[in-house]
């Protein structure tokens, strides 16, 4: 009779009749109700996301270890991931693809107490899981904005978030929700503003350049004048004073 309840820890571990292995420092357990694996890797001193994660996982916590960084394409393949726990890690940032490929059966992402300040705008764009994000040293600004609208779950999600920066100095220390600006409006119109002045700069610029050219010029040309007046007259010959006077 085969046994359906089964964990295999300190891995990797090979499952003879399963064939599937568990990665290092993980537990897995097959979860009869979901048909499919629980891996836990919890408090596992782990750095970076496991390679090789079992296809049939529906449940995957990863929190309490020392993960910097969630690459792209980081769970592909896991398409029966239900629930993903990354909390109390050391996250500083998210990119576009960073879940891709666990979008249409995720329904429970857990982000909290990690380091993250900033993310791709389209990071949690097709996701349609409950994404909690509290307790993370955000930057407020137009990427989060646009990132957190497209939530599922966005007012929830920005109810939490708390921006320890922001585009916004009047906004340090205030709930992302009580933003009700534009943030990347305002960017472009910083832009903008910048663009002008740079643009006002290098006309300034020419402008001078060119009253100089002609200041110059005129300078010169008065000095030329000057001396050519300076030059002795030159004296007529007693031969040209006789023409004129006969034809006169």
């Amino acid at each position: 009779m085969r046994v359906r309840d089964r964990r295999w820890s300190c891995g990797p571990r090979r499952d003879a009749a399963d064939g599937r292995m568990c990665p290092k420092g993980c537990m897995c357990q097959r979860d009869p109700h979901l048909h499919g694996l629980n891996v836990t890797c919890s408090q596992s001193r782990l750095k970076e996301i496991p390679p090789s994660l079992p296809v049939d996982t529906v449940l995957l916590r990863l929190d309490h270890n020392q993960i910097g960084a969630v690459p792209d394409q980081a769970f592909h393949g896991l398409r029966l991931l239900r629930e993903l726990n990354l909390s109390y890690n050391a996250v500083e940032t998210l990119g576009e693809g960073s879940f891709s490929g666990i979008e249409a059966a995720l329904q429970v992402l857990d982000l909290s107490h990690n380091r993250i300040t900033s993310v791709h705008k389209d990071a949690f764009a097709r996701l349609k899981a409950r994404v909690i994000v509290d307790d993370n040293p955000w930057h407020c600004d137009c990427a989060l904005q646009q990132a957190i609208s497209g939530m599922a779950h966005n007012h929830e999600a920005s109810a939490r978030v708390l921006c320890r920066s922001s585009e916004l100095l009047d906004q340090e220390g205030r709930p992302f929700l009580a933003v009700d600006t534009d943030l990347c409006n305002l960017t472009k119109r910083t832009t903008d503003y910048a663009m002008l002045v740079t643009m006002f700069g290098w006309f300034a610029m020419v402008i001078s350049y060119v009253v100089y050219y002609v200041r110059q010029n005129q300078e010169d040309a008065r000095r030329h004048l000057e001396y050519l007046k300076s030059l002795p007259s030159k004296p007529k010959k007693p031969d040209e004073a006789d023409d004129i006077s006969t034809v006169v």
